[in-house]
């Protein structure tokens, strides 16, 4: 249904060890502008060119990962006829009541075969990006605030079934297959790139032995340059850096991978090709893993394909 149906990544709530340790990382670091708390404890933050009301949902616990990853949907209807197509494809789901994510109107929840909970909603507070809607200026002033990315942009999750979440997505979503990277046999997939739009991936899956995992969570900067950027503000605020700056070949994107204060991997990204449904995936055998990770070191790091929580 591509972006008549589910439109984009909307929000994701991410487990801290540390609230207010990692919401001013989130806030002061990253740049992303706090939005409001609800009575369970939550903060809720979004990217400064975000016009709903949040993106990022922060959630203390005792271990770091992700409670769940969410998309906006056309309107109700288009809900709706998702939710009936997730039944038809023998996935249960759940209605989550308005309200209860500040500014949010009903959700339906459901588990793909990694263990990963997803969200779909049409409805969430439009609050602007601090720009008029009549002759807007290009930027406004948090637009230089941290890394200031633009928008949050996918998350690459990791679980056992690798084909059956990536099956929910395109026979019950609409999303279709971008790239991937495939085994030795040549057929097995070890990771996917899937898209509702016309960006390289808007939710990417990984096959681990372990269900429920998070590799990252990615935010977009419109330039390289900005990319370059982030990385001097990473170095200054003593942020540890996984891997770049650096550019993937697999969607060819310009990326810095770095960890939150909870060990929670997390992407400004950049660049990448318009995608469309009626174009062939893109392959990539195994053996050029590291090439479609680090194109100018093709170098494969070891800690990409170790690291989750």
């Amino acid at each position: 249904m591509a972006i008549s149906g589910v439109m984009r990544p909307g929000h994701a709530q991410i487990r801290v060890l540390n609230l207010e340790e990692d919401v001013k990382f989130y806030r002061d670091v990253l740049g992303l502008k706090e939005m409001g708390r609800d009575k369970s404890g939550r903060v809720y933050l979004k990217a400064w060119d975000e016009r709903d009301h949040h993106s990022v949902v922060l959630h203390q616990a005792d271990r770091a990962g992700i409670d769940l990853f969410g998309f906006k949907v056309r309107d109700r209807a288009t809900m709706d006829l998702l939710e009936s197509n997730l039944h038809s494809f023998g996935v249960k789901t759940e209605r989550v009541p308005a309200g209860e994510m500040l500014e949010t109107g009903e959700r339906v929840r459901f588990e793909i075969p990694t263990g990963h909970l997803i969200e779909l909603y049409a409805e969430k507070k439009d609050v602007g990006n601090g720009l008029p809607y009549r002759s807007p200026a290009p930027w406004s002033p948090d637009a230089d605030r941290g890394i200031a990315p633009t928008r949050l942009d996918h998350a690459l999750l990791g679980g056992i079934d690798l084909d059956g979440a990536r099956n929910v997505f395109i026979e019950a979503l609409g999303f279709y297959l971008v790239e991937s990277v495939v085994a030795e046999d040549g057929q097995t997939q070890i990771a996917v790139w899937l898209s509702c739009s016309n960006k390289t991936h808007d939710i990417a899956l990984l096959r681990l032995p372990e269900n429920g995992k998070l590799h990252h969570v990615s935010f977009w900067l419109d330039t390289w340059e900005r990319v370059l950027r982030a990385g001097d503000i990473m170095s200054m605020n003593n942020v540890p850096v996984d891997i770049g700056p650096t550019r993937h070949g697999i969607t060819r994107g310009a990326t810095i991978y770095a960890f939150d204060r909870s060990g929670n991997r997390f992407e400004t990204f950049s660049g990448g090709y318009i995608a469309y449904p009626d174009m062939q995936p893109l392959v990539w055998p195994i053996e050029h893993l590291p090439e479609g990770l680090d194109y100018p070191q093709r170098k494969l790091h070891e800690t990409f394909l170790t690291v989750f929580s």
